[in-house]
């Protein structure tokens, strides 16, 4: 259940992540609680991490509406250190504990593109999610060959750039 849920989910950010910006922070607590649930409880059933996921979505989405300055900055940040880190298991790169370094980096950059370039920065930092969210909900429901994901998350993640964009000039 919870891989068809990524993929609406990562498909509307790839869409729609610049115009509802309440709905992008939503996503990115959607991601980490996708992401860190199995991390930190192992032993987790499914329903517990979709529920965490769903908990992280909300709070990020009322965070958006009342704090929109402070959501900027944290979720740029947050979207930023996670995308570090699929970026390392993607090129199958290990840290080990020194993991957080990458994620404060990519947190950092995250955190400076969206504050700086706010709307190319949230179309690149909502694709990157909701490219991440439609690859890893299509791996949990079909088998794919391991070399295939990055080609299939850069060709969505085009896809999502290349949508929001033209919608950005409307």
């Amino acid at each position: 259940m919870s891989g068809g849920l990524q993929i609406v989910f990562g498909a509307v950010l790839l869409t729609l992540g610049r115009k509802l910006f309440w709905l992008f922070v939503a996503g990115v607590g959607f991601a980490v609680g996708m992401f860190i649930t199995p991390l930190l409880l192992s032993d987790a059933p499914q329903g517990v991490t979709l529920a965490v996921a769903v908990a992280l979505a909300v709070l990020g989405a009322v965070l958006a509406i009342t704090l929109q300055k402070i959501a900027i900055g944290l979720v740029g940040f947050v979207a930023g250190g996670l995308i570090a880190l699929w970026l390392l298991r993607a090129l199958g790169l290990d840290l080990g504990s020194m993991q957080w370094l990458a994620f404060i980096g990519g947190g950092i950059l995250g955190a400076l593109l969206l504050a700086t370039l706010f709307d190319w920065g949230l179309i690149l930092l909502s694709s990157l999610v909701g490219a991440n969210l439609v690859v890893s909900g299509v791996g949990g429901l079909i088998s794919l060959p391991e070399n295939l994901l990055p080609i299939i998350f850069l060709v969505v993640f085009g896809l999502g750039v290349l949508i929001q964009a033209r919608l950005l000039k409307r």
